[in-house]
Parts: structure tokens; sequence; C-alpha cells
């Protein structure tokens, strides 16, 4: 099992980040032959008050719970953004939490599945903190993942998960036409996700499925990127309606579940627009015609 918050995770981290800083940046002098790629230890602890001896316990894991002082000088040094000073707050300072109970299979409020129904006119998802879909309006549904089965997000055991669909199921996979972007996006929110949750083992088991059998996500989630991502723009290549670029918002829902509702809109008489509705209206035919119980719409047969 992986744990995010594991020394190791914190020493990776750190590595990574003093490797993009250069002397010259940071306004170190440097002498003779550089073994390393950016700072080393000694410059960056000297660079944020530190001594070398505390910053390498730090480093390899050897010091734990480091003061905020400590940690808001290193991120100075390093110049982290804030949601990288905010990822080494999670790994240098993990919280305590207690042994969890089983926990029963997450749901959403009926409040929010009769706001998904009503979003006619607008793909929406609701996932859990692990990206698994918990719920989705038939747009939705039709724009991420049409060759699933409708019904799948209310079985626990099958629910489909943005992130691995997005690195093992071939579908999902050329579903992007600007790919490196969505995987980059896809691997930074769950570094963070990671960071502040170490104690989920569903999590963790996810993270090991996907290093093991995919190794594009090993590569990418080696380099440590770390974003908080809320909107922005992406750009879809359909198998039923070729290009869509669509504008997604993401909204953190109330408590602590992490539970997120994603939507996906057009530009307001676009191309994009009568593309997403030509697919709401091709999908919802499909559906009216497929043999009862199949479980799939007959756009996708």
């Amino acid at each position: 099992m992986v744990n995010e918050n594991s020394p190791g995770e914190l020493g990776d981290f750190l590595r990574s980040r003093r490797a993009r800083v250069s002397p010259e940046e940071a306004g170190v002098i440097s002498y003779g032959r550089r073994r390393v790629a950016g700072l080393r230890r000694e410059e960056l602890a000297q660079l944020a008050g530190v001594s070398a001896t505390y910053y390498t316990r730090l480093e390899q894991g050897q010091s734990s719970n480091a003061s905020a002082s400590v940690i808001d000088a290193i991120a100075r040094a390093l110049r982290l953004d804030e949601d990288e000073r905010n990822h080494l707050y999670d790994l240098a300072r993990p919280r305590r939490t207690k042994r969890l109970r089983p926990a029963r299979p997450e749901t959403v409020q009926p409040g929010m599945r009769q706001l998904l129904t009503a979003m006619t006119d607008v793909a929406a998802v609701v996932v859990g903190r692990r990206t698994e879909v918990l719920a989705w309006n038939q747009l939705g549904h039709a724009l991420l993942a049409g060759h699933c089965d409708a019904g799948a997000p209310d079985r626990p055991a099958d629910r489909p998960n943005l992130t691995r669909m997005l690195f093992l199921d071939q579908h999902t996979r050329e579903l992007y036409a600007r790919r490196p972007e969505e995987v980059n996006r896809a691997i930074a929110s769950l570094r963070l996700v990671a960071g502040r949750h170490a104690d989920d083992p569903e999590l963790a088991s996810l993270i090991g499925e996907l290093s093991m059998k995919s190794a594009e996500f090993a590569g990418q989630w080696s380099r440590h990127p770390v974003r908080t991502c809320t909107s922005g723009s992406k750009l879809f290549r359909h198998p039923e309606v070729g290009d869509l670029q669509l504008a997604f918002e993401v909204l953190h829902l109330p408590g602590d579940a992490g539970q997120r509702l994603i939507t996906y809109t057009a530009e307001r008489g676009s191309p994009s627009e009568a593309a997403l509705q030509l697919l709401k209206v091709s999908f919802s035919e499909g559906r009216d015609t497929a043999p009862t119980g199949s479980g799939h719409s007959a756009v996708h047969r």
C-alpha cells in the first residue's frame, strides 16, 4: 500500500523542488563542479535560515512535525506557489487522525441528484475525493463515459473512476484532444488530495494500481506536480459528435467527504454548443431505442 505522507514522499518532493532552482536564480555563488541539479542541501538550508544538519534530517524523514516558521522559510527559499506550499505543509506536518472504521459506501444527497437531473443542457458529474463517479446526469454520462452503464455510479463496486479511466480505458484515453494537459491536471490534483488524506487506503490503492499498470502515470507522478484546478477549458474529441471546446467548473460540496460537482458548458451560439445539443438528442434517442435492461445506449453499440 502506498502511503503518500511517508518520509520518502516529503524527501522526494523537496528534492524535486530543489532541482528546479538554480544557484543563479537564488543568488548563490557556486564553486566547483556541481553533481546535482539546482540547489545543494546546504545551500537551501542557508537560504532558509536553518542548519544544514536539520534540513538534511527533515529531507530524510528523520525529523517530524517541523514548525510553521521553518516550513514557510523553506517554501520561500524554494519559491513555492500557494498550492505547493500547502502540499509541503501536508507532507511535513501530517494530520493525526483516529483509526477509521470501515466506511459505508459514499452517497450523493437527494437534493444534488435533483439538481443534476434539472441541468438538462449542462454535462455534470459528482465525484468523490478519489475521482470516483458518484452520480451524473444524462449529458455528463454521454460526454465522459457513454460506453459505461448509466447505473454504474449507483453500485459502489462498479463505479467508474475518472483518473483510472484516463490512464487505463482506451475510450477515455482518446477522448481528450490535449491529453498531456489533461494528464498533468489530473495528477497534480490527485497529488494535493493524497497529501491531505494519507489515511485513505482506497486512495493509496488507486495510486499503487496506476503506478504499476501505467508507465505514463508513474513517470508523471514521480515529478510531483501540484496544482489546484477549479476552472478552465477542455477540448474533447468525442466519437459521436466530434470536437467540443467546453468550459469546466469544479465546485466543492459542503462537508468533509471531498465531493465535487464538475460541470461542462459550451459558449452560447458556438459549434460546440450545437455539438453538445446533438449529443444530448442522439444519446437520449439511443437510450429510448435500446433493449430493456441492456444498461447501454444504442448510440454506443
